[in-house]
């Protein structure tokens, strides 16, 4: 088999830069460039008339923001994917290094850095929700694309033509194996490819999702409305693309033989934002 007609080996280099005994990784670039665009997005909508904020407001922001993101993040990965085994090792809860961030956990931590801020500034907190959630999407984006460059959080096996070969879910660290990569070559391997889920998982719950959201938000909404359009369309991707990604193989589906953890945290994120989206507009209407 040539060459062109091999799927795509996903073996990049989790190291992005490598500066003495300091090394950034992709998903940890991912992370600032998330931060830069919220700054960037939120420093855009700030300036329109109407806005209620200000730059220097969206970089107090931010600092909370990102702290929530992080913490909730990892706690959230903890408390819903990894609890039992650091229940047996508690300082296995510290190893943010080796991975490990659930988004649902990081939208928590977020929800009480917006708590704090709010009470701080004396802000509705749907109305700092409904400011900052546009941005959100496109840090979203790039979590998924740090995730595809790890090759972690793969999808399910696929004999698409756009299928792909990540050599870490046939064996660990499997991207820098000589032998594995010999493999892929002659074509042994072929019968392993899988769904690119974190891509799926880029381009609806950011790419699109950003669209839509940006594009609701850009006129006048009733106050929570907004919050409640984001919980809707995350929720509807997440429980779509969980289709094609390969469960946690610790936890593999967690009822019915079908339904994964992240199913069933997004299940409540839809049905809370149609009860926003119908309160909402039934107060506007008052």
């Amino acid at each position: 088999m040539s060459p062109d007609t091999l799927p795509f080996f996903v073996n990049f280099d989790p190291v992005a830069l490598q500066l003495g005994p300091l090394a950034i990784r992709w998903y940890g670039l991912m992370y600032l460039l998330s931060f830069a665009a919220f700054w960037w997005l939120g420093s855009v909508r700030a300036r329109q008339d109407g806005s209620g904020w200000t730059s220097e407001q969206v970089n107090d922001f931010l600092f909370y923001g990102a702290l929530g993101v992080i913490l909730g993040g990892r706690i959230g990965y903890v408390l819903f994917y990894d609890f039992a085994n650091v229940i047996a090792e508690p300082l296995r809860a510290l190893r943010i290094w080796e991975g490990g961030m659930s988004f649902h956990g990081g939208m928590l931590g977020v929800g009480a850095a917006v708590w704090w801020y709010a009470r701080r500034t004396g802000r509705k907190f749907f109305d700092v929700t409904d400011f900052i959630i546009p941005m959100v999407p496109i840090g979203l984006a790039l979590g998924r694309v740090g995730n595809f460059i790890g090759g972690e959080l793969w999808g399910r096996l696929s004999d698409a033509p756009w299928a792909v070969i990540f050599p870490n879910a046939i064996m660990h660290d499997g991207w820098q194996s000589t032998a594995l990569y010999q493999q892929y070559l002659t074509g042994e391997l072929n019968h392993l490819t899988r769904h690119p889920s974190q891509l799926y998982q880029a381009a609806l719950e950011g790419v699109l999702l950003f669209i839509v959201v940006w594009w609701y938000s850009s006129k006048p909404r009733p106050r929570m409305a907004v919050t409640g359009l984001f919980l809707i369309g995350y929720g509807v991707a997440r429980l779509l693309v969980e289709q094609f990604r390969q469960p946690d193989a610790h936890l593999n589906f967690i009822a019915f033989d079908w339904l994964t953890m992240g199913q069933a945290l997004s299940i409540p994120m839809v049905l809370a934002g149609v009860v926003m989206m119908v309160v909402a507009y039934r107060r506007q209407g008052e």
